[in-house]
């Protein structure tokens, strides 16, 4: 068998190689500074000097001198088809646009319904997660929503799993006034149906729960994980830190004794990450492994207050931007970069079954990767191995974006 020049084999391609140099990378682990080359929508090649002599247009060179290289940003928890409602039909948000995810450094989505599972749809949720896959970054989706039983797609959440390609676990309401204040063995059947449904389709599996302020906070999944042979890896609470501090301090951290993974919700703006930064890291102080926590957006999902009557008196939402705000507050309080970033990278990679292909820089994982400036700002970006960002101007846009 004779073998293809390699020229030709990348013309045939129909694409070009991206070298980037000189830039100081986290993998999120700190390599140093190092040159990487992109094939396709791979990293094909990690090294101190890489030269590619004779190859002309078939490479295109990126000097990211002074500048860190980190993974792309991976966010959990994103109601991409806008979430919101709380106040009636007006008080919906609206839905996200790609260049949203591309200045804020998220190159991998996992879109979900909130409140609203009614004027707000599954089949309206897969189409949006289609389009940010044909506009650029990757995105996922989950089955479900607020209520239970869950809506689904297909007639139950094992078959959504397993037959929607872009589907990798259901979302429901815990502890929450706007739950359907679901039992422990309700919980139990719910997640057999998600384990069954990964298993057999070979993903994740997972079931985020959207943690309220109620009364229970992390008992039924506590009380699911002793009365059932679930692994705990099934289980995902989100806004632990939000509403709750009793369940922050108190059952999360029994959560992560049993292996469980956490996810913090980022804050609003800048000045509200400054708090966010000092729970996270007074988790870390109390023991907690840092490779079960993980951080997520809730973009253009509501962020609404409820009075003590349960009347909602305020509404507003927030963006994935706010997830780099967060890791700056963060190093700005002692945690080292790479420490920082894997709350956003490889560990939310980990828990939606994409270890090793997201949320990583390595040979042959996908080619999502963020450059940043010496105060940490996003400015550039490369989403499955295309260019998206290019110092600090957004050059990958939704089709109908201006």
């Amino acid at each position: 068998m004779s073998l293809v020049p390699f020229t030709i084999y990348i013309k045939e391609r129909g694409g070009i190689m991206l070298l980037l140099k000189n830039a100081e990378v986290y993998a999120p682990e700190h390599l140093g500074k190092k040159d990487v080359l992109i094939e396709g929508s791979k990293i094909k090649k990690i090294a101190d000097n890489i030269e590619l002599d004779g190859f002309g247009d078939l490479v295109e060179v990126v000097d990211l001198a002074g500048k860190v290289l980190i993974p792309g940003l991976v966010d959990q928890h994103v109601h991409i088809t806008g979430g919101g409602g709380e106040s009636g039909p007006s008080s919906r948000v609206p839905e996200s646009n790609l260049s949203d995810f591309i200045k804020s450094g998220v190159t991998t989505a996992l879109g979900m319904l909130g409140t609203d599972g009614i004027s707000r749809s599954l089949e309206n949720l897969y189409a949006k997660a289609k389009a940010l896959n044909e506009e650029g970054i990757t995105c996922y989706m989950l089955t479900g929503s607020y209520a239970f039983p869950s809506p689904t797609l297909t007639g139950s959440v094992e078959r959504d799993i397993y037959l929607i390609d872009l589907c990798i676990g259901v979302k429901v309401a815990v502890s929450d006034h706007r739950s359907s204040n679901i039992t422990y063995e309700e919980l139990i059947r719910l997640a057999t149906e998600a384990r069954r449904g990964g298993m057999i389709s070979g993903k994740a599996g997972i079931v985020t729960m959207h943690m309220g302020d109620g009364k229970k906070r992390l008992s039924p999944v506590l009380d699911a994980l002793k009365e059932s042979d679930l692994p705990v890896k099934v289980f995902v609470p989100t806004h632990i830190n939000v509403r709750n501090p009793e369940l922050l301090w108190e059952d999360c951290v029994e959560f992560t004794k049993l292996g469980g993974t956490i996810d913090f919700t980022a804050g609003f703006n800048g000045e509200e990450n400054q708090l966010e930064a000092e729970k996270l890291l007074k988790l870390l102080d109390m023991g907690v492994d840092p490779s079960l926590i993980t951080v997520s957006s809730d973009a253009f999902g509501s962020q609404p207050r409820f009075d003590e009557r349960g009347n909602c008196i305020g509404l507003t939402y927030s963006t994935p931007e706010t997830l780099m705000q967060l890791i700056r507050a963060l190093v700005s309080k002692g945690a080292s970069l790479d420490l920082a970033i894997q709350f956003f990278t490889s560990n939310p990679a980990r828990v939606l079954g994409l270890e090793g292909v997201k949320g990583t820089i390595k040979e042959e994982a996908d080619a999502d990767l963020v450059a940043l400036d010496k105060d940490l700002k996003v400015t550039d970006v490369f989403a499955k191995g295309k260019v998206a960002m290019v110092d600090g101007e957004v050059v990958m846009k939704g089709n109908f974006e201006l």
